[in-house]
């Protein structure tokens, strides 16, 4: 049991292949387990579409009221959803959920309340040494009075606080095709987008967790290729793609190319800005681009630089009272919306910016896309830290370079960056790269690339 448990407890939540690795059984002493470890005496608990989901997430509510905690079930949700009713509740939750990971994997992401996140420095590791005792010694023993398991609808709330806080007052009729993938995206984006003068082209928005068309991972391009080419077939003003628990937003412009998300984070960044009368502080992690800052600076915010991880991105915000957060993995994190991630509210901020004025979407994200990147590049390697000593020595005694290492190894000079950051369970590093142009960028990713793969 401890070597299963050490295969899917990960550094942010809970994800393995059901049953194999975990079941009912296992789900019902997390539950116990985070209750204990939370103390708390109500919780809510909501599951994606996947077809392990309604068991897994009965079975931690039956746990967790064993316990003696009094047991909200919202049911049918995006994982942003149960941030919501974690911060409006002011609950711990859990969300049943494996994000884009194939139909037989099933996970748990934990939240304190008000959605403060749980991962293995912050509980999660305290978690799974409960749940292993358990397992090894028999089930915890029940509280003198068990609680309740109720049922609770929150999405006409959830989409109600999204919508009160961007400005859509003066957005003109657009035309967006939404791709679901088969996910949460199908059953949050009707009720959060009703009413808006929107012509709703909508995608694979049967909730299906054996992902019947394609994965629910808008990360690798070839499942966006079927929505740039319906884009494209509609003459659609833009394209949205979430991911399978539809808290991570990808946009594709009216021709069909994707938007890239440091663009994205730039432009929210902008607005979320110029909501709070251009002060604040806004996170990004080092591999965004550098118009992220860049645009941060000239609209009157502070930029704050962070490692990659949403852990990283909530402590920060938490720490520095950030208004936005931006990962270039589509990731985005709201002050307002209890320093959570939520592509939804992003995707509002991109239909209200574009529908504010009448170019296209690709004019709009122009202004927010500076430089020529390379997108991440993995390389299997025999020592991480051997190879990364090697570009470290390479780099250090240039002209004009500074060389960090917040995450990874970052290399900077004046018109171009790359970091190199280990994998924490592959024997991978992986590269991104940026410059000023096409063919700079070009030369720094493959000099990179030639000490990574010497």
């Amino acid at each position: 049991m401890a070597a299963d448990l050490a295969q899917i407890v990960k550094a942010y939540d809970v994800r393995g292949v059901v049953p194999d690795q975990w079941d009912e059984s296992l789900a019902e002493l997390f539950g116990a387990a985070f209750v204990e470890l939370t103390g708390a005496s109500a919780l809510v608990v909501g599951h994606d579409m996947r077809p392990s989901s309604p068991s897994l997430s009965g079975a931690f509510a039956r746990g967790a009221a064993a316990r003696g905690a009094d047991v909200t079930g919202i049911g049918l949700c995006s994982t942003d959803q149960l941030y919501y009713a974690s911060g409006a509740l002011d609950l711990p939750g859990a969300m049943f959920t494996a994000s884009h990971n194939p139909a037989q994997y099933n996970g748990i992401k934990l939240c304190r309340a008000g959605a403060a996140p749980v991962g293995q420095d912050t509980g999660l590791a305290d978690i799974r040494a409960l749940v292993e005792r358990w397992s090894d010694s028999g089930a915890p023993e029940a509280a003198a009075r068990p609680g309740t398991v109720t049922r609770h609808d929150v999405l006409a709330d959830y989409a109600a606080h999204l919508r009160s806080l961007v400005d859509l007052r003066t957005i003109r009729p657009l035309k967006v095709v939404v791709d679901a993938g088969n996910g949460m995206g199908g059953h949050t984006v009707p009720t959060v987008f009703a009413g808006l003068p929107l012509d709703l082209v909508p995608m694979y928005f049967e909730l299906d967790g054996t992902f019947p068309n394609h994965e629910a991972n808008p990360l690798d391009p070839a499942n966006l290729v079927d929505l740039q080419k319906r884009v494209r077939e509609e003459g659609a003003d833009l394209g949205l793609a979430f991911d399978g628990d539809a808290d991570r937003c990808f946009v594709v412009d009216q021709n069909g190319d994707p938007v890239s998300p440091s663009a994205v984070t730039a432009l929210v960044a902008a607005r979320e800005l110029a909501r709070n009368g251009g002060r604040g502080t806004v996170i990004h992690n080092l591999i965004t681009s550098r118009s992220v800052p860049e645009v941060v600076r000239e609209n009157g915010g502070t930029p704050a630089r962070t490692r990659v991880g949403h852990s990283f991105i909530k402590a920060e915000m938490a720490r520095t009272g950030a208004i936005f957060g931006g990962e270039h993995s589509a990731h985005y994190y709201f002050r307002d919306f209890w320093n959570a991630d939520t592509g939804m509210l992003a995707a509002l901020h991109v239909l209200a910016a574009l529908g504010e004025q009448a170019g296209p979407l690709s004019d709009l994200v122009a202004a927010y896309d500076r430089y020529a990147g390379s997108g991440e590049i993995n390389s299997t390697v025999a020592d991480q830290q051997a190879r990364l000593a090697a570009i470290r020595a390479a780099y250090e005694d240039r002209d004009e370079v500074t060389v960090d290492e917040l995450d990874g190894l970052t290399v900077q000079a004046p018109d171009w960056w790359f970091n190199v950051r280990p994998s924490n369970t592959e024997p991978l590093l992986r590269l991104n790269a940026e410059a000023r142009d096409e063919a700079t960028m070009a030369k720094v990713r493959d000099e990179a690339l030639a000490i990574i793969r010497a």
